[in-house]
């Protein structure tokens, strides 16, 4: 009998395959786009790659190490050079430098403590910086700022700083690689004032320990100035200035110069000067500091062992060789005393006028 299909089943028979009485069904395979395709190759490449760079480090496992080790050495230099009876306030003023123009060699682990003497003129710090330099482990190397190209910006002072603290400034005080506490001396009026935040900034991030010296008596340091501006000019001995010397002939000559003080203007500057002070000590009162003054070192020889313990530096009996200029009463070291002592009688800068014994071994 025949059998007779119809359009409907024609189109199925196209789709679909009969064999005996079981059913196999078997759709047409679509075709797979070409984007698709690159895909797969390319995620395919990538993985490739990836297992290859993973097999090549695990062949070499020690060049990473070595290069982390390699830079942690570099950036932490305190933990390169570990001293364990350091306390931990101590750890950010103890440094280790590593100066460009020699090599510290068996004392590259020497722990260095950096410092600045902060003072005026005149105001014994020449003689105070003699007495460091006496003791065999410290470098004060002077008044670096005194020449005014060096403080020309705050980018020069900076700069010149840095030497020092490196280790390659080189003076008459430069010790050697082992030197435990290296600075300078740093007069207010050089730049010091006027630049005092990026200062106090560089102090605290460097760890500099600021070490101020001043004098009480400032009409005697009154004096000192005008007699060190005089001396300038007349060049008393042998033709040649001298703001400190080291023999008792030398400051006997230097003595008989007796300088006449304006009374008018007398208390403005002792007050000025009394001013500019309290404003170092208020500007830097952030980092680590040490006041001292004059006339309690020389009084008190035990400051000496106050300072070095403060440069954490072992304990030595510090002299010095400069000689104090003028010795005998104030009445007969200023030309108008009878105007300065009207002047200053009735006022807070009184006990100026009163006299007391130093050791003629100091600085004026």
């Amino acid at each position: 009998m025949p059998i007779y299909l119809s359009s409907h089943h024609l189109k199925m028979d196209e789709e679909l395959c009969f064999f005996n009485q079981d059913t196999l069904v078997i759709k047409a395979p679509k075709k797979t786009p070409l984007i698709l395709r690159m895909v797969v190759l390319l995620f395919t490449m990538a993985c490739g790659v990836y297992i290859c760079l993973v097999c090549l480090k695990q062949i070499n496992p020690n060049k990473t190490m070595i290069k982390f080790l390699n830079i942690k050495v570099i950036d932490y230099d305190n933990e390169s050079c570990p001293d364990p009876h350091l306390e931990q306030w101590e750890i950010p003023y103890v440094h280790y430098p590593k100066p460009r123009t020699f090599e510290r060699n068996e004392c590259a682990c020497n722990p260095v403590r950096y410092f600045a003497i902060l003072s005026m003129q005149r105001s014994g710090s020449g003689w105070f910086e003699t007495l460091l330099n006496n003791h065999t482990n410290v470098s004060s190397n002077g008044e670096i700022f005194s020449i005014p190209d060096r403080r020309r910006n705050v980018s020069s002072i900076l700069k010149n700083m840095d030497k020092v603290y490196n280790l390659d400034w080189f003076s008459s005080a430069s010790r050697n690689e082992c030197s435990a506490a290296v600075g300078f001396k740093w007069m207010l009026n050089q730049g010091l004032m006027e630049n005092h935040e990026e200062i106090v900034k560089y102090f605290k991030k460097r760890g500099v320990s600021a070490i101020f010296l001043f004098r009480r008596n400032l009409l005697r340091r009154m004096i000192s100035v005008h007699a060190n501006s005089y001396d300038k000019e007349a060049k008393q001995l042998n033709g040649t200035h001298k703001s400190h010397v080291h023999s008792p002939l030398e400051a006997q000559i230097l003595a008989k110069y007796k300088p006449k003080l304006n009374a008018t203007l007398l208390i403005p500057e002792l007050k000025q000067d009394e001013e500019t002070a309290a404003k170092a000590t208020q500007y830097f009162k952030t980092t680590r500091h040490i006041v001292l003054y004059y006339e309690d070192v020389i009084n008190n020889r035990t400051k000496l062992n106050e300072v070095q313990k403060f440069l954490g530096l072992p304990y030595r009996e510090l002299k010095s060789r400069q000689v104090k200029i003028h010795t005998t009463p104030l009445s007969n070291q200023i030309e108008n005393w009878e105007d300065v002592q009207k002047t200053l009688k009735g006022t807070s800068y009184e006990s100026f006028l009163a006299d007391y014994q130093v050791s003629s071994l100091a600085l004026l």
